[in-house]
């Protein structure tokens, strides 16, 4: 047995071992990707169906493994229709790249990324107290033009003054969701597509799904207001964050600005919302 395995282990090389860690990598990746979404569905499906094939071809089921084989060859055309949302932002997640944002994160001085954010925070604010219905998605790597093309270009400097005006129940914009590339508004009135996820509360409406997919379908970030509630929550990847206070977009918005867009992890990424989640469950023990 030890020299099977002296054998096994003097005959990888540094190449086996890079070739290894890449494949790894690579399923660890879809295997995220592919976490919480209709594909995670998908990928259990497929898993059934190969197993079913695998044993009906041993166990000699010949009419059974050939219609089970006919269905993964067709399904395969069938599922490149169903699910090109997630085929779509996959490619996008792989296409991404540090040396264009279109975003324009990191390309503004610390005092104007401080300015920028104070505007950001007393619109959150009026909003809040007021319960004003808010949607504000602040573009990163993959370019939200398609969108701005759905609602109207405005192209101006960032003020809570604009953004209020906007969201204003009497304004024909306020029903739409305004989109912010680097320090400018750069559309407002936008039609974002709807989640199609079922775990999402019912008690969220369109003004959440919506800001919910738009993160599913690009890297974009955004900030939601309920009208109803006055809760302001915020969307990364498809995730929603809700109950959150001022200084803790504060603290998101500032990070974005400062360090090229990137947001790290999620418990850095929302620090206070977290701390209220373990108080609360201390609480419970």
């Amino acid at each position: 047995m030890q020299d099977f395995f002296r054998n096994v282990v003097s005959g990888v090389g540094i190449t086996d071992i890079i070739d290894i860690l890449i494949v790894a990598f690579i399923i660890y990746k879809i295997l995220g990707f592919i976490r919480e979404t209709r594909a995670e569905q998908l990928v259990k499906g497929l898993l059934v169906l190969v197993i079913a094939t695998f044993l009906s071809d041993q166990l000699n089921l010949y009419t059974l493994n050939w219609i089970l084989r006919g269905t993964m060859t067709l399904g395969l055309v069938a599922l490149v229709i169903v699910f090109q949302p997630e085929l779509r932002r996959g490619l996008e997640y792989l296409g991404r790249t540090k040396l264009v944002r279109p975003g324009g994160f990191g390309q503004l001085d610390k005092e104007k990324a401080k300015h920028v954010t104070t505007e950001f925070i007393r619109a959150i604010e009026g909003f809040s107290k007021d319960r004003v219905g808010a949607l504000i998605v602040l573009e990163r790597e993959t370019a939200l033009t398609d969108m701005a093309e759905s609602g109207t270009v405005i192209d101006a400097e960032i003020s809570s003054e604009l953004l209020g005006n906007i969201f204003y129940e009497g304004s024909p914009l306020h029903d739409g969701a305004v989109i912010i590339r680097s320090d400018r508004i750069f559309a407002a009135g936008c039609v974002l597509p709807l989640s199609q996820n079922k775990t999402i509360g019912k008690e969220l409406g369109t003004r959440h799904r919506a800001g919910i997919g738009i993160t599913e379908h690009s890297d974009a970030v955004t900030l939601i207001v309920s009208e109803e509630t006055g809760i302001i929550s915020m969307a990364v990847n498809g995730k929603l964050s809700r109950f959150l206070d001022t200084k803790t977009v504060e603290k998101t918005l500032l990070n974005l600005y400062l360090n090229n867009g990137d947001i790290g992890d999620k418990k850095t990424f929302f620090p206070d919302f977290f701390k209220k989640i373990r108080r609360k469950n201390d609480a419970k023990k």
